[in-house]
């Protein structure tokens, strides 16, 4: 059976909210910011939705697909 997250069920701080920020600007996968922070990737995109954090990749082109 898989261990539980350190912080399951815990409320979400000022310095979990700073710390889920950072990584997301950083391009961090949520999966590992999960891992990182000690919570599940559904609580991470669960507090993302809440607090409208957007977990989409910032340094992806759509021109990666176009062949020149």
């Amino acid at each position: 059976m898989p261990k539980k997250p350190a912080n399951q069920g815990k409320r979400w701080t000022p310095e979990d909210m700073k710390k889920l920020q950072e990584l997301v600007q950083l391009n961090t996968p949520t999966r590992l910011i999960g891992l990182k922070m000690g919570r599940s990737p559904k609580a991470v995109y669960e507090k993302a939705r809440e607090e409208d954090v957007s977990l989409k990749p910032t340094n992806q082109s759509p021109d990666k697909r176009r062949k020149k």
